[in-house]
């Protein structure tokens, strides 16, 4: 127990500790855990030969993960992306896949062994990619769709990966008899229940008939279940009002599907997951999301914790050089083929080098793929070693890749755009710059009023599609000044600018302001810290983008909860114009370079006004007593 206890503290220590350090760099989690693993290691030495038992342990989180992916994914959702998923996804992961393969057997490897490697590098790390995609704002261009469809493709290509591989083994565990039936090796490695272990397979015997229907049997089951079983069975656990047994039953459908899966010889993920797609349209999805989501990142945490103690840094020092040539290689092949696809696919301007240095990276996937390929006897012991520190130097370059975009994309931005913009041979009083959900109600509101406007957005099939029904718009990019000067900014009385960039929004503002002192600015604003900014650059009017609608739900609660119509309507009211004073104080203590947590004056003020604001609401009676 004492054993136990101490292991468990050094390991949660070192995730505890490296985890924040990582992800405030902007390295990812993952590698923070793997950077864990490390530390306490190859270079304390404080964890040992322990780490492979903890390693079969913690390769369940990734049986959850692949369940928590198929509950994200609706099968009605999974058929709209169809062609994203098997055209531009699938090229990418069979050609990347043949590439390293290729490279591989130059190496001298076996066919077998070589199609593992390519598998296991052609996959794209889904945790460092997402997250960087999502802190730069790139998650909605063009690129960024694009990049996250191949890593949806490859996140659902794991499951039938997991299960081929097994198939390229050396020592097959399964044979078929002469009468046609499935015999199992019971002298391997154990995976038939060897050592005299008592087998509870329920394929073992079967001729290759009864095979194939015991297991369309089993998936059939998990089918039916996920359809008519779990609304009776959560309304069975709801009558008990414990809120332990919704975990309990979460736990219990992972892992009843995953026992059933390896009774008939399928892979635990490939149940998981299809369970989770089943799943996906109940309404009991975000609670099974809920209940699991913990226990799948602290096991794949831990997961990565072990693959990092047990890499090989003796190996890593002795040929670094050759390791990090082999890195290169792999990246430099990856996009060489990433960017073929994004010719192939008409992917454009900066969109095309984001698709292709975002994913040119291998992933955590790979860590899986290798461990699994070595317990299933699929590749030598010293080939994972090499790939594992491949894929681990691969992940640390992957920054610098991101690095690299930010170059190249703001050289093109300086030249002259991603694409030739439109020929602007309209004018009006009023400019829109963007259309996406916010411009285009303006937009709307505006021309069907009758005022004339003139739209610029940077974005081609938002413009075609806005032409599609029936609105002008001009293909554009309005932080440009000869866009801005060609759309009228000399002559129209109003700028609208309604950018999804924040950045971009508060150049523009800046821009147009120093032009035209005279222009009447409206911005629409992210949230309270880029009014302040937008208020500083000469904004007139600025909107937060979910202000209003927030102001609604709130009225629609209060209604709910017994003040009347005309008594939530003043509460809303007041709110409203408390707020505007409010920002507008604040926005002249705001500094750009101090964090608001940290400006005394500002905390202070907006103290202040909380409070003004709940004295204000009460002396209207608008704020009844808390229950």
């Amino acid at each position: 127990m004492e054993s136990f206890l101490y292991q468990a503290s050094i390991y949660l220590a070192a995730a505890v500790l490296a985890v924040p350090i990582a992800a405030r760099l902007g390295l990812g989690s993952v590698l923070g855990y793997l950077a864990a693993g490390i530390l306490i290691g190859p270079v304390l030495g404080l964890v040992g030969a322990e780490t492979e038992d903890l390693q079969h342990f913690a390769e369940f989180g990734v049986v959850m993960m692949l369940f928590l992916i198929g509950l994200e994914l609706e099968p009605r959702a999974l058929w709209d992306m169809r062609h994203k998923l098997l055209g531009l996804g699938g090229a990418q992961i069979a050609l990347s896949t043949l590439a390293m393969m290729g490279v591989a057997m130059a190496y001298n490897q076996s066919w077998s062994v070589s199609l593992a490697i390519g598998l296991t590098l052609a996959l794209s790390s889904t945790a460092i990619v997402l997250q960087t995609l999502s802190e730069k704002g790139l998650i909605k261009t063009g690129g960024g769709r694009s990049v996250f469809s191949v890593l949806l493709t490859q996140d659902i290509a794991v499951i039938p990966i997991l299960a081929f591989l097994p198939l390229l083994a050396v020592t097959v565990p399964v044979q078929i008899t002469a009468d046609g039936s499935i015999e199992r090796d019971h002298n391997g490695d154990g995976h038939g229940g060897g050592h005299g272990e008592f087998s509870l397979s329920l394929v073992d015997g079967l001729p290759g008939w009864g095979v194939t229907l015991v297991t369309i049997g089993a998936v059939a089951a998990v089918v039916l279940a996920g359809i008519f079983l779990t609304r009776p069975v959560f309304r069975f656990i709801h009558a008990a009002r414990l809120r332990e047994m919704y975990t309990a039953l979460a736990l219990l459908i992972v892992v009843s599907i995953s026992f059933l899966m390896m009774l008939v010889g399928l892979s635990p993920a490939l149940g998981a997951f299809l369970a989770g797609v089943v799943l996906a349209s109940s309404e009991f999805r975000h609670e099974l999301e809920t209940d699991l989501e913990p226990f799948k990142g602290l096991l794949l945490g831990l997961f990565f914790i072990t693959v990092g103690a047990g890499i090989n840094f003796i190996m890593l020092f002795d040929r670094w050089p050759a390791l990090l040539s082999m890195a290169i290689l792999v990246i430099l092949l990856k996009g060489l083929v990433l960017y073929c696809l994004s010719v192939a696919f008409r992917i454009k301007g900066r969109d095309r080098w984001l698709f292709t240095l975002g994913l040119a990276q291998a992933g955590e996937f790979g860590f899986v793929l290798a461990a699994f390929s070595v317990g299933q006897g699929v590749i030598p012991i010293y080939v994972a070693e090499t790939l594992l520190l491949v894929i681990a130097l691969t992940m640390l370059i992957s920054p610098l890749l991101f690095i690299l975009y930010e170059v190249i994309s703001r050289r093109m931005a300086e030249s002259k755009g991603d694409v030739e913009a439109d020929e602007i041979d309209d004018e009006g009083p009023v400019i829109i710059a963007g259309i996406g959900r916010f411009g285009q109600i303006v937009n709307r509101l505006l021309q069907g009023t009758g005022f004339n406007t003139v739209v610029l957005d940077h974005d081609m099939e938002t413009i075609a599609l806005m032409r599609r029904f029936g609105f002008k718009g001009f293909l554009g990019d309005p932080s440009r000044p000869d866009i801005l000067h060609a759309a009228g900014i000399d002559t129209a009385r109003i700028l609208v600018v309604a950018l999804d960039d924040p950045k971009a929004a508060i150049s523009l503002v800046t821009y147009a302001r120093k032009v035209r002192p005279d222009i009447h600015i409206i911005a629409r604003a992210y949230d309270r810290v880029h009014v302040y900014n937008l208020y500083q650059a000469g904004a007139d009017d600025i909107v937060r983008e979910m202000f209003d609608a927030s102001l609604r739900a709130g009225r629609y609660a209060l209604e709910n909860l017994g003040l009347s119509e005309y008594e939530a309507a003043e509460a809303e009211q007041l709110f409203y114009a408390h707020d505007r004073v409010a920002v507008r104080r604040l926005a002249e203590l705001y500094d750009p370079n101090v964090p608001t947590s940290k400006n005394d004056e500002y905390v202070a003020l907006a103290r202040e006004l909380e409070k003004d604001l709940e004295v204000s609401l009460s002396a209207r009676g608008e704020v009844p007593k808390r229950a």
